[in-house]
């Protein structure tokens, strides 16, 4: 495999990578496509489950305005002790 890194700082991290495990540009490259591809079907998964949910009414959609004073409500009361 070849690697065209256009960015100075990601190359930079790149080489650091190599030197300090001593494996090869590709390795790490190759590894680090495998980490993202795994976690991004991961969240497409996650995703598509929530959906799946939402569309059969197993789980309700709460309003932005609601969500948000919801949450406020659980700072203000954890600040208070």
């Amino acid at each position: 495999m070849e690697v065209h890194v256009n960015n100075p700082e990601l190359e930079a991290k790149l080489n650091q990578w190599v030197t300090e495990t001593g494996r090869s540009a590709d390795e790490l490259v190759e590894d680090a496509m495998a980490g993202y591809f795994d976690e991004l079907a991961e969240v497409r998964e996650t995703l598509d489950r929530r959906y799946d949910d939402i569309k059969s009414g197993k789980v309700h959609l709460i309003p932005g305005d609601e969500a948000r004073a919801r949450l406020l409500k659980r700072i203000d009361s954890h600040r208070k002790g």
